[in-house]
């Protein structure tokens, strides 16, 4: 049940960091300005970013596990419903990048920072983060501190492929952005339909509970 979870877990994440959205962006803007190091230094902040939302949505399943059921229960099925909602949306929207701008020209360090607080301050990761942690993070699978480490593990993992990747290829992934409208669409609404399956089936599980 763990390792059903876990790939779900996996799949959903892929589909949410392909879609373009400030995170891509900004790396590809500080690759097209400052080159390879400039987008690594970026998709590095960003990786800190994604270990902070993990501690972050840890705490808030800790201390989800210790309300009273019945407020646990609503709270999964409001994540669940926020899940179809975030779905849906994406399955209608158009998703078109028409151009990637280059960024201001900063030193690594500061490129480093700025992208730690662009993907902190994003809130929608946070909402994202209140909504999927409690309906793969539970105590039946085992410690909670385990559990955070192989999630945010996954996160930066895939956070590293996707964005070092553009990183290293800056000018071609700004081309297959900007030169491919049709793909950016599919994957916005291939990501959408991932999470309304999820979200099925958290909504499923949480009013199997009840």
């Amino acid at each position: 049940m763990y390792a059903t979870a876990l790939w779900l877990y996996f799949v959903l994440l892929v589909g949410i960091i392909v879609v373009p959205g400030m995170d891509m962006f900004f790396v590809l803007a500080n690759a097209l300005t400052g080159g390879r190091p400039a987008g690594l230094a970026a998709t590095a902040g960003i990786m800190l970013g994604g270990v902070c939302h993990t501690l972050f949505g840890t705490m808030f399943v800790v201390g989800l596990s210790s309300l009273v059921p019945a407020i646990s229960k609503v709270m999964l099925l409001a994540g669940s419903l926020y899940m179809l909602w975030i779905g849906i949306s994406l399955l209608r929207s158009t998703i078109e990048v028409h151009s990637v701008a280059k960024a201001v020209h900063r030193s690594t360090p500061a490129i480093f920072l700025q992208g730690l607080l662009t993907c902190i301050l994003n809130p929608k990761a946070w909402l994202f983060v209140l909504a999927v942690f409690p309906q793969f993070m539970k105590p039946e699978y085992g410690p909670i501190g385990v559990q955070a480490f192989v999630m945010g593990l996954m996160t930066v993992f895939v956070q590293m492929t996707v964005y070092g990747g553009l990183a290293l290829a800056a000018g071609k992934g700004r081309e297959a952005l900007t030169g491919h409208p049709a793909a950016t669409v599919l994957i916005g609404r291939a990501a959408g339909a991932l999470l309304v399956a999820t979200a099925a089936f958290a909504l499923w599980e949480a009013l199997s509970r009840t």
